[in-house]
Parts: C-alpha cells; structure tokens; sequence
C-alpha cells in the first residue's frame, strides 16, 4: 500500500505543480479544449489543491510521520492559495467580492498552522 500510496502522491504532486504552471496546458492534454479567463485561475486553485494533497497523503514512518504529512499539506494549501488569491487581486486580474476575504481566510490559517506547528515543535523539545 505504501508503494501506491507514495506514487499516487509523485503523481499529484507533479499534477499540481503543471497545473499551477499552465494550466490550459494540463487541460489541453487532459480535456482537448483551451482554458482561458478564470478557467486559468480555477485551474490553478486546483493546482494547488492538489499539491497539498500530494503532501498530505506522502507516505509516513509512523503515526507521527503521517500526521506531519497532512499538517505540511495543509498547511501548504492555505499559504499558497492565500498568496495566489491576494496576488490575483493585487494585479487587478480578479474582483469578485469574496476574493480578499478568502485571501484573509487562507493567510490566517496559514498563519494559525504555522504557529500550532511551532508551538507543537517547542513542546516536543
């Protein structure tokens, strides 16, 4: 299982990482059709989606190694897609009205992550 487990998550993450880079690409290949406007921004949402779910499932040593794997890919997810979103409001390449609160949203649990990790680090020492 371990040995599917750790493929299936090179497969996702190499899937998010061409997706988070070209996405019309991905889809070209996948789809046969062209992305363009926000189909190029949902195509890299899903990107990232799907990095962190690469990290998430990485197959771990122990109980610890895979609660660590779900933390980094959580964690993952919420500050990249928090840098994405605020990057597209930034250049002036999206409006829509919940685009800097799930910004806000995803950079605080980020944030919330981050310091929960650290604090759980200093704990263990």
């Amino acid at each position: 299982m371990r040995k599917i487990l750790g493929f299936s998550s090179v497969v996702e993450f190499a899937t998010g990482v061409a997706l988070m880079t070209d996405p019309s690409f991905v889809a070209r290949l996948l789809l046969g059709a062209v992305l363009a406007g926000p189909g190029i921004v949902v195509g890299r949402c899903f990107g990232v989606a799907l990095l962190g779910l690469a990290l998430a499932s990485w197959p771990g040593a122990s109980a610890s190694g895979r609660r660590a794997g779900r933390f980094a890919g959580m964690l993952a997810y919420n500050a990249l897609i928090a840098v994405y979103l605020a990057a597209l409001g930034a250049g002036g390449r999206a409006d829509g009205i919940l685009l800097w609160p799930a910004a806000v949203l995803h950079a605080a649990v980020a944030l919330a992550l981050a310091w929960a990790g650290r604090a759980g680090r200093q704990a263990e020492t």
